[in-house]
C-alpha cells in the first residue's frame, strides 16, 4: 500500500509558478510511474504528466508542454510538479497518482492517489 500526500498548491497570479510536491511512503517507489492529474468541479479527472519509474522519460498534456515539468527523486520518494506560465485555466485540485503498469494516461490505471492540493490562478 502506497500513500501519497501533495503539497505546494496555493494562490498566484497569472504568469506566475507554482511548485507541487508529493511525498509517498510504505511501498517501493521505484516500481512505480508517478503521474500528476487535475479536476475541476463537474469535469472528469484529467491527466497533466508522467514520469516513469527510473525517472527517464515524461510525458505531458498538450494544454502544459513547455509550461510544466514532472521530476522525481527516487531516493526521497518524492515527485514533483513545477509549473510555470499559469493560466486561470490551469485552476483545479492537483492529485499525484502511482501507477504500477504500463504508460497511460487514464486515471484508471493508476493504483494509488493522494488527496489532492488546490491550484488557483487568477487573471
Amino acid at each position: 500500500q502506497v500513500q501519497l500526500v501533495e503539497s505546494g498548491g496555493g494562490l498566484v497570479q497569472a504568469g506566475g509558478s507554482l511548485r507541487l510536491s508529493c511525498a509517498a511512503s510504505g511501498g517501493t517507489f521505484g516500481n512505480y510511474a508517478m503521474g500528476w492529474f487535475r479536476q475541476t468541479p463537474g469535469k472528469e479527472r484529467e491527466f497533466v504528466a508522467r514520469v516513469t519509474r527510473g525517472g527517464g522519460r515524461t510525458y505531458y498534456a498538450d494544454s502544459v508542454k513547455g509550461r510544466f515539468t514532472i521530476s522525481r527523486d527516487n531516493a526521497k520518494n518524492t515527485v514533483a510538479l513545477q509549473m510555470n506560465s499559469l493560466k486561470p485555466e490551469d485552476t483545479a485540485v492537483y492529485y499525484c497518482a502511482a501507477d504500477g503498469g504500463s504508460v497511460s494516461y487514464s486515471p484508471a490505471s493508476y493504483d494509488y492517489w493522494g488527496q489532492g492540493t488546490q491550484v488557483t490562478v487568477s487573471s
